[in-house]
C-alpha cells in the first residue's frame, strides 16, 4: 500500500531531499570566483587639458573586494568618431581592500576635445584577487562621469 496519501509524506520527503542537498550549498558558495564576489570598479571621473596633453582622473573603488597587488591595465582613446587616437599603459596598482584611490594618467600629444571614449582594451598583468588576466578583466566594472566621454570594455 502506498503512503504518497497519506498526510505528511511530501514534507517528509521534502526534507529528506533538502538534507541531502545542505552539504553541497555551501561548495557552492564558496567556490563563487573572487571576481564576482568583489568587482573593482573603475570609473573615468575627469579629464583636463594639461599642455598638450590630456590628464584623465581614474577613481578606483574597491571597497567591496580585496587587495590588489598590481593591476596593469591597456587602455585606448577612442575619437569621436569611434577612431583610435592614442594607447597607453598604465599602471593602477597597488589597490588595497575596502579602498578607493584616484589614479592620474596623461595621454600624451592629445587634446582633450578629442577624446569621445576611453576603451579598457585589457588587462597586462594582475596580481592579487585572481589569478588569471582573464579573470582579472571580467572582475573589472567599468564607469565614466565625464558626459562627453564614456569608458568602455
Amino acid at each position: 500500500m502506498s503512503t504518497w496519501n497519506e498526510p505528511g509524506a511530501t514534507a517528509g520527503s521534502v526534507w529528506a531531499c533538502l538534507a541531502l542537498l545542505l552539504p553541497f550549498s555551501g561548495t557552492a558558495l564558496a567556490q563563487e570566483s573572487p571576481a564576482a564576489s568583489g568587482s573593482l570598479r573603475i570609473e573615468l571621473n575627469k579629464i583636463e587639458a594639461s599642455g598638450e596633453n590630456c590628464r584623465t582622473y581614474f577613481l578606483i573603488d574597491n571597497q567591496k573586494g580585496e587587495s590588489w597587488r598590481s593591476l596593469k591595465l591597456d587602455l585606448f582613446a577612442l575619437d569621436a568618431d569611434g577612431v583610435a587616437a592614442k594607447r597607453l599603459a598604465v599602471e593602477v596598482g597597488p589597490v588595497p581592500g575596502r579602498k578607493t584611490l584616484i589614479k592620474l594618467f596623461d595621454f600624451p600629444g592629445l587634446s582633450c576635445s578629442r577624446f569621445g571614449r576611453v576603451l579598457l582594451n585589457d588587462v597586462l598583468a594582475c596580481d592579487g584577487v585572481v589569478s588569471s588576466r582573464e579573470e582579472c578583466l571580467s572582475g573589472i566594472d567599468t564607469a565614466s562621469r565625464v558626459g562627453t566621454v564614456s569608458f568602455v570594455k
